[in-house]
């Protein structure tokens, strides 16, 4: 039997929990809290901070919506849910740094439980890291934590997540992932509620002290409007991904969530260039050799 209220507690609790932890990171600028409803039932709060010492935008928000009728998105694999009640509860961040050498980075934690007599449930989430100009070292312990986090929750949990992860954040028309990913999971509802729960929180516990350690080893790195100008660019590809694929965008925009918080994931500054190509030999094209294609960090 599922319990969305205990989702629920600990949703909120890992929103303060991160906030608290980039504020603290941070050192200048503190969340904006804006509180809001859904009309169709529901609401959340979304918090925000903006032009900080470290971050250039972060946004963490936390929603729970219900409503009389899954919305396609949500109901595309599982057409026999198509016109079921729902509830969904969660919690999606995006980190946009200051400093081009930190990397973007997104996580996502939910729960959905469809219908009433026979309810479904299930879990779905990860995290994912998007370098501008990468450094190896980085990557490899940043799916070492990812690998630990799935550590007692099945021999192939982790090779698993993170090919769905690499499988998932790619642009198909562009040819590239969107970084060098993480962990993607969809559809957890093996071995009970309590079991699946307890591995939701261990990769939700498992993000911000990795994410922590890259910011604090990189945030001082000396750069110029060469790498700012990378940076927005390469943004561009996040905008892409945000609009033409991701699942969570579409649910939120389908089911008539708040437009502000659904985007507040896209960054504040952003260039697109046509037909732009990285300079041989350069570090702006070691992102694309080496670090936008899928393969074992470990």
């Amino acid at each position: 039997m599922s319990n969305i209220d205990k989702v629920k507690e600990y949703l909120l609790a890992l929103q303060n929990r991160i906030c608290s932890e980039l504020e603290l990171l941070d050192g200048k600028e503190t969340f904006l809290r804006d509180v809001w409803d859904r009309p169709g039932g529901g609401g959340g709060e979304t918090r925000v901070m903006a032009e900080g010492k470290v971050f250039e935008k972060a946004g963490v928000g936390f929603s729970h919506v219900f409503g009389s009728e899954m919305p396609p998105s949500a109901t595309k694999a599982r057409p026999e849910l198509a016109g079921k009640n729902f509830q969904a509860v969660g919690v999606s961040l995006v980190i946009h740094p200051l400093n081009p050498y930190v990397p973007t980075t997104h996580a996502n934690f939910r729960f959905f439980t469809a219908g009433e007599k026979k309810p479904v449930w299930w879990f779905g989430g990860g995290y994912d890291l998007t370098p501008y100009y990468p450094f190896h070292e980085d990557i490899v312990a940043w799916h070492e934590n990812a690998r630990a986090a799935c550590d007692g929750f099945g021999t192939d949990s982790y090779q698993r997540y993170k090919k769905w992860c690499d499988e998932y954040f790619y642009l198909e028309h562009r040819g590239e992932t969107r970084g060098v990913g993480g962990l993607f999971f969809d559809d957890v509802n093996d071995g009970g509620f309590e079991e699946s729960f307890r591995f939701v929180r261990s990769v939700g516990d498992s993000f911000m002290p990795a994410y922590k350690a890259i910011v604090r080893k990189r945030q001082s790195h000396p750069f110029g409007e060469r790498q700012k100008e990378f940076q927005y660019y390469r943004r561009g590809r996040y905008v892409e991904f945000n609009l033409i694929y991701d699942r969570g965008t579409l649910f939120g925009l389908q089911s008539g969530g708040r437009t502000e918080s659904i985007l507040m994931s896209l960054p504040p500054r952003v260039r697109w260039q046509y037909n732009w190509q990285p300079e041989p030999g350069s570090p702006e094209e070691k992102l694309y050799a080496d670090y936008l294609q899928p393969r074992d960090w470990l």
